[in-house]
């Protein structure tokens, strides 16, 4: 069976981290939480942010890892869950009404539960450094970590449409519907469960404009940016 790419990259980081570190300097421990309104380009610039801070980072450190899709299956693991469950983690796709009979039923662990445990898996991963953390309320769970840099990523409706509709091979109106399913998701998750709004930009140190800026531009202000925190 083939392992997900982004799942491998994240094995070999935490890999990295566990090993100890002969000969290797100290270094400041830096990571980003990115917060995004659907179809903002969000995963691709946290890649190539990735790729830039790498390439500004001395070759002996440890390397610079995204959290994105493949955090599920990090939390899965994290705490001996079955991988069936990820079909109930995202930022959230389920209705208030569906989530209270899945649990009143059974079907999985009360949605609190699972919460905590991505909190604290987000958390840990923090604490590691050298992290891309997209989503899942990233900047409330490490809020009190004062080397971790917040960005929030917008645009307006039209060109994130656009972007989906290229990137998925959606219709407009398919595209529209996941954004707004995605946006009032992600709205109810921050709000349920830490009672934050992510549209409050006084969480974040960065508030990026993507109709106005590239994916590279945005890429390289944020790692300018993080590089010269703290």
């Amino acid at each position: 069976m083939n392992t997900h790419p982004g799942l491998e990259r994240c094995h070999a980081f935490i890999n990295c981290q566990m090993e100890p570190a002969h000969g290797l300097p100290p270094c400041k421990r830096r990571a980003v939480t990115i917060s995004r309104q659907a179809g903002s380009g969000a995963h691709l610039i946290a890649t190539k942010l990735a790729e830039y801070l790498q390439a500004h980072t001395a070759k002996e450190s440890r390397p610079w890892t995204l959290f994105d899709r493949n955090l599920v299956e990090r939390v899965l693991e994290d705490h001996s869950l079955p991988k069936r469950l990820a079909q109930f983690m995202p930022e959230d796709r389920f209705s208030e009404i569906a989530d209270t009979l899945d649990e009143l039923f059974g079907l999985h662990p009360p949605s609190w539960v699972l919460v905590r445990q991505t909190a604290q898996t987000l958390l840990h991963l923090a604490e590691l450094g050298n992290v891309i953390l997209i989503g899942r309320g990233g900047n409330i769970v490490t809020r009190k970590l004062d080397y971790v840099f917040h960005v929030r990523l917008v645009g307006s409706l039209p060109k994130r449409l656009e972007r989906l509709q290229q990137s998925n091979q959606l219709d407009k109106e398919s595209a529209r519907d996941f954004i707004r399913r995605e946006d009032r998701g992600r709205e109810r998750y921050l709000k349920k469960y830490f009672n934050a709004d992510p549209n409050d930009t006084l969480l974040y140190h960065l508030v990026i404009n993507t109709d106005l800026i590239s994916c590279e531009s945005a890429a390289r202000i944020i790692g300018d940016a993080v590089m010269m925190l703290g």
